[in-house]
């Protein structure tokens, strides 16, 4: 086999994390806060590691479409970037990549476990699992499954790498893997202001912990630091720039559950459907979902949440989700609603107003919701959606304008479902709702006046 010399300038890397690009220790975890350079770094590891050949890297997150992305798509432009493209072999359909010396970096989802099992580099075996996101694994067996991928082979220092925002200090993860440490891992606004780099390390022999924030970044620009320590919620400034495991104080939504849905989705014929549209800083998310009218049951079955979609492209991307079906939409984006619907999209804009995220949400607590594990971005914002407090601390009535775009898709969806969103009109004892009103214009009648 031909061997290539492939010299990576150290000055491409984050400093941080360079000393941990050939490290082997069992189990590494990389978290903290939001644009520390944790995803880059690890890619690069990635990349680095399958050059020089002896190591194949199993890249995982909770849903296998989530890959493409993020992980995947890292990757690549790591890749073109480092000017490799000659040495490596890029499968887009597979999302595998080879590099020339048969060494791979393979792509899965955590929704199909059994599928894993099955999963074979060219040579040799899987030495190195990345978990990216890991807070959006909820359960345990999973990785549990994954680490037993890690044995035999004949292959000494196998590595298990998990890295995340802390979301949630009641995450299992918090409890497998922190709690040992006796460690706080808890920084200040003080420290965060200095603008220096607080990084902090835990090491055994089987376990690395490494936590990073912006200020470890250093390719963000003054402008990335400062919007980052901008923030103004106290739990996203805890989280999300000082890297802190978050603790929730009053949150939203207390009536869910996750649930695996499969067996039950060849069941459910009474679908809803929502979009919130998005494009650079937000996402445009699609939500689908079966209504138990009778018992007050919603059961979330299907999510899209992706930024820098056009609308032709969030209509390629939603269909196989919404098909054929009837779909509400945010109202203040006309001409997005106009030209999906163009395209064969059954749309229209849900009703806004005075108060009405308020009452939508006070419609949803009346609910029972349970949402399949697949839907990860709907249970992160289900778990993170909380009241803002006032300047002395206590909870108001107004919602954190913050991960409530799929939140904001669902009340869309049941716009028609809100018994006091409808309008009675003098048509004998009928009631009739805006998707009524939606009928008659595609069948070219005068809407009434009310």
């Amino acid at each position: 086999m031909t061997e290539y010399q492939v010299n990576i300038p150290p000055e491409i890397i984050n400093p941080i994390y360079r000393q941990y690009l050939d490290d082997k220790t069992r189990t590494q975890i990389y978290f903290g806060g939001s644009a520390s350079g944790k995803s880059v770094s690890l890619a690069q590891k990635a990349i680095e590691n399958i050059l020089h050949g002896g190591r194949n890297w199993l890249i995982c997150r909770a849903v296998q479409k989530n890959n493409r992305q993020s992980t995947f798509a890292e990757c690549r432009k790591i890749i073109t970037t480092w000017k490799l493209s000659e040495l490596f072999t890029i499968n887009k359909t597979d999302m595998t990549i080879t590099c020339i010396n048969d060494y791979q970096i393979i792509f899965a989802g955590l929704d199909d476990v059994e599928k894993i099992k099955s999963i074979t580099p060219l040579v040799g075996v899987i030495t190195d699992i990345w978990v990216e996101e890991a807070t959006q694994v909820d359960d345990q067996s999973k990785i549990k499954q994954l680490e037993k991928r890690l044995r035999g082979g004949g292959v000494e220092n196998k590595c298990l790498i998990l890295s995340f925002n802390p979301i949630l200090q009641t995450h299992w993860i918090a409890k497998e893997y922190f709690a040992q440490t006796g460690m706080t891992w808890s920084n200040t606004a003080k420290e965060s202001a200095t603008g220096e780099s607080i990084a902090k390390e835990y090491r055994t022999d089987e376990l690395l912990i490494v936590k990073t924030t912006h200020w470890d970044n250093e390719f963000l620009t003054v402008q990335d630091h400062k919007q980052l320590e901008s923030e103004v919620d106290e739990y996203f400034y805890n989280v999300y720039t000082l890297g802190n495991w978050g603790v929730l104080g009053d949150v939203i939504f207390t009536n869910w559950h996750v649930k695996d849905l499969t067996s039950m989705k060849n069941t459910f014929d009474n679908y809803r459907y929502g979009i919130d549209f998005g494009f650079s800083a937000d996402p445009a998310t699609v939500h689908q979902s079966h209504y138990d009218k009778r018992d007050k049951i919603i059961y979330i079955t299907g999510e899209l949440y992706e930024k820098g979609l056009t609308n032709d492209g969030l209509y390629n991307a939603a269909y196989p989700i919404i098909g054929r079906g009837f779909v509400k939409a945010d109202s203040a984006e006309p001409k997005s609603i106009y030209e999906l619907k163009s395209k064969g999209m059954h749309i229209t804009g849900a009703m806004k107003g005075k108060d009405s995220i308020l009452f939508g949400i006070q419609w949803l607590q009346q609910q029972t919701i349970y949402v399949d594990p697949s839907c990860v971005n709907t249970i992160m914002e289900l778990q993170q959606y909380q009241w803002k407090k006032d300047k002395d601390g206590n909870s108001t009535n107004i919602p954190v304008d913050k991960n409530n775009h799929l939140i904001d898709a669902i009340r869309y969806a049941y716009d028609d479902d809100m018994e006091e969103r409808r309008v009675s009109l003098s048509f004998g004892s009928k009631s009739r709702t805006w998707r009524d009103y939606e009928k008659d214009k595609e069948d070219g009648k005068q809407r009434p006046t009310y």
